[in-house]
């Protein structure tokens, strides 16, 4: 286990770049999310006031 921890010698290379790829692809899917949310919300909004507006 400690030699795949250490990667043949370059694990101060190869663990950052996991974390940093782990960071990125997080905050990616966090922000879309929260995108998506907040255009779900507009869209019940815009809903809401189409329904309560008389078509003529």
């Amino acid at each position: 286990m400690s030699e795949f921890l250490q990667m043949g010698g370059y694990a101060r290379f190869v663990w950052p770049a996991y974390i940093v790829s782990a960071l990125v692809i997080g905050g990616l899917s966090l922000a879309i999310w929260r995108r998506g949310r907040a255009l779900q919300r507009q869209l019940s909004r815009f809903d809401a006031e189409g329904a309560a507006r008389p078509r003529s």
